[in-house]
């Protein structure tokens, strides 16, 4: 028997309860976790500025649905900061970063636009979503790819 098998099996560092589940480094493991943590973030962020929008909008400070759905995606970005620090310095995390922001940033402004005629509140959260899926895809092979590829 392995040390790492010895060491999972008395509950070590290599196992950690929670979700994601992540790997003795901090690293998030599956893709489904990811994507299942991030997109519960978006819809947590959209229900917490559809709350904010109807308070403003009830006192008349606005109209309801004009607020950026954008910031939907705060607490997606918060787990893609933890798992992106998790890996260690180098070139394969922040090429893997950069590529996937920018093709996370493409796709949600290409659903924003597609969403042009929806208020601002549910086109940019559409948005946000697309974001979210396209940087977890691109991300979590991509970095891994690359820092088996570095060294």
């Amino acid at each position: 028997m392995t040390e790492q098998s010895r060491s999972e099996q008395r509950g070590g560092p290599e196992q950690q309860s929670g979700f994601p589940r992540r790997d003795a480094e901090g690293r998030v493991r599956t893709l489904g976790d990811l994507l299942g943590v991030c997109l519960a973030g978006v819809v947590i962020g959209a229900l917490a500025l559809v709350l904010f929008d109807w308070a403003f909008a009830s006192v008349g400070a606005g109209d309801f649905g004009h607020t950026n759905g954008w910031l939907a995606v705060i607490l997606p970005a918060w787990l893609f900061w933890d798992d992106f620090r998790a890996w260690e310095f180098g070139a394969a995390r922040v090429l893997a970063a950069v590529v996937a922001a920018a093709v996370g940033v493409f796709v949600g402004l290409l659903i924003a636009g597609l969403g042009a005629g929806m208020p601002p509140l549910l086109s940019g959260a559409l948005a946000a979503a697309a974001f979210t899926v396209a940087y977890a895809v691109v991300w979590f092979p991509g970095v891994r790819w690359l820092a088996r590829r570095t060294g």
